[in-house]
């Protein structure tokens, strides 16, 4: 089947690796059950997967341009509804088997994942299911070529520590946006530190992960002031960011 997309759209259906994971996810579902919610549809590509495993899909879409897409791609399948609403004014009215939510970034601090699930998962059954299940954070320190906040673009990159997991979520459970923690990584090496790089991992289910991948939460690069360590040096950073309120709320420095 062709898709329908918008420019962006047509740059995640590209990401073959991302997309495979998603549908190896929907895959492990049972069949015939009542009824999911698909946020942040986009081109509508998730829904197409759900189809044969849901008696009803419901499908929406902020974004005009790609409501539109979603619609059309979709049009011939009389168990999905696609609406162009946003999920925060949208009146959810039934519980749902799964919610499939794909609001990923990196730590979750730039897109909507964690206020979307926060807000829906009142509308979940008791045993209902999300995809993704949730996710993975990874910590190390650099040495970064720019002095701002950026995304990990091919961009020159030293990493100077081992890694350290300094969060994992688990979407089921309500989540704090309010991210705080003092994390101590160790240097492997004598070097000069300037920065952080930040990689998250995506858990599908119990026995999935993927990425990071292109356009699934390429790893974040976090400027330090520089310092100067030794080899097994410990060094203690404190990291603040909001999940939800975008790169502008991150704050790093050495603790």
């Amino acid at each position: 089947m062709k898709f329908k997309t918008t420019h962006y759209h047509f740059d995640l259906l590209k990401d073959e690796e991302r997309i495979s994971a998603f549908y190896e996810a929907i895959e492990d579902l049972s069949v015939n059950q009542e009824l999911a919610y698909d946020l942040g549809c986009g081109s509508g590509i998730l829904s197409f997967f759900l189809n044969s495993y849901f008696k009803e899909i419901i499908a929406i879409e902020q974004d005009v341009k790609a409501s539109i897409c979603a619609k059309k791609n979709l049009e011939n399948f009389k168990n999905i509804k696609v609406i162009n609403e946003d999920v925060f004014n949208y009146n959810f009215s039934k519980k749902s088997d799964l919610i499939v939510c794909e609001m990923l970034d990196t730590a979750l601090i730039d897109e909507e994942e964690v206020p979307v699930l926060n807000h829906v998962r009142n509308y979940l059954k008791e045993d209902g299911r999300i995809i993704p299940q949730g996710i993975i954070n990874i910590i190390e320190l650099a040495h970064l070529e720019r002095d701002y906040i950026h995304y990990d673009e091919d961009v020159s990159c030293e990493i100077l520590s081992k890694p350290v997991i300094y969060d994992e979520i688990n979407f089921l459970n309500e989540i704090n946006p309010n991210f705080e923690k003092v994390i101590t990584l160790k240097a492997k090496k004598d070097s000069s530190v300037n920065g952080l790089k930040i990689t998250t991992v995506t858990k599908l289910n119990d026995n999935l992960v993927c990425g990071p991948t292109p356009m699934l939460n390429p790893p974040l690069l976090i400027p330090l002031n520089e310092k100067n360590v030794k080899c097994n040096d410990l060094i203690n950073v404190k990291l603040k960011y909001i999940m939800g309120k975008g790169i502008g709320t991150i704050e790093a420095n050495y603790y």
